[in-house]
């Protein structure tokens, strides 16, 4: 299992900045990405944007692209979401999410799975 604890949500005011972070504990040796999702009111969850442990690959959504920078510290297994020239269309949910990729036999089967923190608020005001 993997656990995930989410910190650095808050009310800000309209082009303001906050910090997101997120610590792994638990099965952290079979993380292979992390990333943050979110989700607004009566809209569906969305990838905000996500970096691979290994190779350091990254993604955005285009609507925070230039706005938003995601980080890692792979030893102390947290990742940070920085985010600069807040929006109010930015206000949601922000849920932390790890990827895992397990083996689970000598012929390399391998089964992933998705955790989700508990989910911080992010409120930006015009």
């Amino acid at each position: 299992q993997v656990q995930l604890v989410e910190s650095g949500g808050g009310l800000v005011q309209s082009g303001g900045s906050l910090r997101l972070s997120c610590a792994a504990s638990g099965r952290v040796f079979s993380i292979r990405a992390m990333g943050w999702y979110r989700q607004a009111p009566g809209k569906e969850r969305e990838l905000v944007a996500n970096i691979t442990t290994s190779g350091g690959s990254i993604k955005y959504a285009d609507s925070v692209k230039g706005r938003f920078t995601i980080s890692r510290d792979n030893a102390k297994n947290t990742v940070y979401l920085q985010m600069n020239s807040l929006k109010p269309e930015d206000t949601a949910v922000y849920y932390c999410n790890a990827h895992e990729i397990r083996v689970v036999n000598v012929e390399g089967a391998a089964i992933s799975k998705d955790y989700w923190g508990q989910g911080t608020q992010v409120t930006v005001s015009s």
